[in-house]
């Protein structure tokens, strides 16, 4: 792994301890700024549609000024400028606007990998290397549980995203610095969107790559704090070792997927049979929203682990994509997953207020993960349908 490469993979440890830090600071935020749950969800949407909507420029600025200046300038602006918002935040809407700007900046660093995966690497290691950046990445998930719950309750919550936005002024800096942008090749086609959408076998992959990670990215960097705290009465250091124990999960999952690629037949099955394992977890959910919270934390990490299927139907997608679609292609494929992240969040904050009050404090809980477990068995059985990998 060159220099630049592992400023890339930093710079997606930033983008995944912010898409998932929400969670261990709900109840600070909740007493400091007067942000409920589903306030939140909504600053947590932001994130994600944000980063979502742009996932088209940033595929046509890989495929026309690379992925050194897309992802150095972006992460310098948004994440550095959304960390400084979101440490003088004074009430959600300042939060709202943070989690927005943050989204924009983190937004390009992980397609900006991956597009020089794809054209300095050959197409069969895409899917390992794409696992061990996931993998790598996935540090700022556990960065994001009890290290940042420790981070809050010892310099203050203020003080530690005034921390992050000079890591992230760092990181970018080095990324301007550092990262070599693939070689050109003279004369290459220019691709379209509508050349990309005539790509019938993407849309069998669009439905389950956009539910799939938005389940246990929802659940991890949202829900699984105002659930145990809520439900079994938690508190902060409580939530941080359980998001703890949910991200080690997820990198377990990522970093299995990526070597099962090679060794199964089937990128396909895999995926189905890793999708529908996840799906039996949420059931699980369901079914005992309040036995235990022993058993509610395996589920959630069960979640995780069988649904860490990002990377792989990342590989499935871009096995269809010819060279001059690369960059549009991957970013669209993300568009769908990280698009499908915010609408969820969304989505949830609204089922759980319609459900409020209720008769059991976990009966909200249960309606948020009867969502989860729809959208991801209406996404797999839609994916059922695709074609496996070409050879």
């Amino acid at each position: 792994m060159n220099a630049g490469i592992f400023l890339l993979g930093l710079a997606y440890v930033l983008s995944q301890f912010f898409r998932v830090f929400l969670a261990v600071l709900a109840p600070v935020l909740e007493r400091d700024v007067g942000a409920t749950p589903d306030d939140l969800a909504f600053a947590s949407g932001m994130w994600f549609l944000a980063f979502a909507a742009m996932q088209i420029p940033v595929g046509w600025a890989l495929d026309t000024v690379g992925p050194r200046r897309t992802a150095g300038w972006l992460l310098l602006a948004g994440g550095c400028g959304g960390a400084a918002v979101f440490a003088l935040a004074t009430s959600p809407a300042h939060i709202d606007i943070a989690m927005a700007l943050i989204g924009v900046g983190c937004s390009p660093v992980l397609m900006a990998s991956y597009y020089i995966f794809a054209r300095d690497h050959p197409p069969a290691q895409f899917a390992v290397l794409a696992s061990l950046m996931v993998g790598l990445g996935s540090v700022g998930n556990l960065v994001a549980s009890y290290p940042m719950a420790l981070a809050a309750e010892t310099i203050g919550w203020r003080a530690s995203l005034w921390a992050l936005g000079g890591v992230s002024a760092c990181v970018a800096l080095g990324t301007l610095v550092l990262v070599k942008d693939p070689i050109r090749i003279i004369g290459e086609t220019k691709g379209s969107l509508a050349e990309l959408f005539r790509l019938r076998a993407l849309w069998f992959i669009f439905p389950l790559i956009g539910v799939s990670y938005a389940i246990s990215i929802a659940v991890r960097g949202l829900w699984i704090g105002p659930y145990l705290a809520d439900v079994f009465g938690a508190d902060t250091a409580t939530i941080g070792r359980a998001t703890l124990i949910m991200g080690l999960a997820m990198i377990a999952g990522t970093l299995a997927y990526g070597p099962l690629d090679k060794a199964l037949r089937s990128r396909k099955w895999m995926i189905a049979g890793g999708s529908f394992a996840a799906l039996i977890a949420a059931v699980v959910l369901i079914i005992t929203p309040s036995q235990s919270a022993g058993l509610s934390i395996t589920m959630m990490c069960a979640i995780g682990f069988f649904g860490a299927t990002y990377p792989v139907i990342m590989a499935h997608g871009r096995s269809f994509l010819p060279p001059h679609l690369i960059g549009r292609g991957v970013t669209m494929l993300n568009l769908f997953s990280i698009g499908g992240v915010g609408l969820l969040q969304f989505l949830s904050g609204n089922v759980f207020s319609s459900a409020v009050p209720a008769a059991t404090a976990s009966a909200p809980f249960v309606a948020v993960f009867m969502l989860f477990a729809i959208s991801l068995a209406v996404g797999l059985v839609i994916y059922l349908f695709s074609s496996d990998s070409p050879n």
